[in-house]
């Protein structure tokens, strides 16, 4: 409906230019007639009067009806130009620039100092290609992406996978002293197929979460209870690691909807990773409080701080802090990337400050109100 309103339009436009170029060139055709006839009945020069005679005299024939014909004609279609120039023009424009886009090059825009439909559409253009461009930006740093993820899993795949076929041929060969020392061959090929277990579970959890095919079992939980419950769990590793845990909860109860085995995932690996990278501080803080109309959960731990470089990406897949990758830390280098994933699928956020003094990762995730509570009970 649109289009035949549109078109309808066009029509309609194109009719009144055609009307009143026709009623201009009438009356710019008798004006100069009429000029004409005053020269002759002004001036009495004999050759200006012979040409005028002639001139007027033409018109009582067949061949002078032509003449006219001819003259007002012309005079019809200049005038038609003058008024239809600019429209025209302007569409000539258009598809120069059009052709210029279609070489290929999206940094053209098209200038326009018209107004009306003309104008829309390169505007429309001008958006459309603005849209190319970021389209093709973000092919580029996806197929970058792409290829930075395969080098890592590469890289990382390879290097416990060496180590097993190297410890594994060793076997084969027989080239061990005793069966203690094939028992030690035995158990490293074994730590380092676990390694590799861990590496491509976390890789295809990560893919599913980004690729939205997993699938979160939501309930209500107390977010305090979770914590206490999971930090409670982690003494043991905190022992065997000389390190001490302090938890600090503001709220007896933070009800929150998540799936709780997600959550527990990303709370786990955000402890594990403060207790391997803050050994030297002692001490991880475990805090929960809220803050507006979300939750947050705060896990501090005091040893190196993460350099400024490198604070921005240790949520991106296989980034680690450090930068030699030739052994295997205890993770996949996936676990910080996953935790993101899962807070972000719980509609909260994650972020990571450092300096000298602490580390902290800070999660907010939304809590449910006690009237809201009440009500759904």
């Amino acid at each position: 409906m649109k289009n035949k309103r549109r078109t309808f339009k066009y029509i309609i436009r194109s009719f009144f230019e055609f009307i009143i170029s026709g009623l201009l060139s009438i009356y710019i055709y008798y004006t100069l007639y009429s000029s004409l006839y005053n020269l002759y009945m002004s001036f009495r020069y004999p050759l200006l009067n012979r040409i005028m005679i002639a001139f007027l005299d033409i018109k009582n024939n067949y061949l002078g009806d032509i003449i006219y014909g001819v003259i007002g004609m012309l005079i019809f279609l200049f005038i038609y130009s003058l008024i239809t120039y600019r429209k025209y023009n302007n569409v000539s424009l258009l598809v120069d620039n059009v052709e210029e886009m279609s070489k290929g090059n999206l940094d053209k825009k098209i200038e326009m100092k018209s107004r009306g439909d003309i104008n829309q559409v390169a505007q429309n253009i001008n958006n459309i290609v603005e849209q190319l461009k970021n389209i093709t930006v973000e092919e580029r740093k996806a197929q970058q992406t792409k290829t930075d993820l395969i080098t890592n899993v590469s890289h990382d795949l390879r290097t416990p996978l060496t180590s097993i076929i190297g410890y594994l041929n060793l076997i084969e060969e027989g080239k061990y002293k005793d069966e203690v020392e094939l028992m030690y061959y035995v158990d490293i090929a074994y730590d380092k197929s676990l390694n590799l277990n861990v590496l491509i579970d976390d890789l295809f959890e990560l893919t599913k979460m980004q690729n939205r095919t997993i699938n979160f079992n939501k309930t209500e939980l107390n977010l305090v209870e979770l914590v206490g419950q999971l930090v409670s769990q982690f003494e043991v590793q905190f022992r065997q690691g000389n390190m001490k845990s302090r938890i600090e909860f503001l709220d007896e109860k933070l009800m929150i909807n998540a799936d709780p085995i997600k959550l527990v995932r990303a709370f786990e690996n955000l402890i594990t990773n403060a207790m391997r990278y803050g050994k030297d501080g002692y001490y991880v803080d475990i805090k929960v409080f809220t803050e507006g109309k979300m939750a947050v959960v705060q896990i501090i731990n005091y040893g190196d701080p993460i350099p400024i470089v490198d604070l921005p990406h240790i949520f991106d897949r296989f980034y680690r802090v450090e930068k030699s990758r030739n052994t295997f830390q205890g993770g996949s280098g996936l676990g910080l990337a996953i935790t993101k994933n899962i807070i972000e699928a719980h509609d909260g956020s994650i972020e990571a400050r450092s300096n000298n003094e602490s580390t902290v990762f800070e999660i907010k995730i939304p809590y449910i109100s006690e009237e809201y509570s009440k009500l759904t009970e």
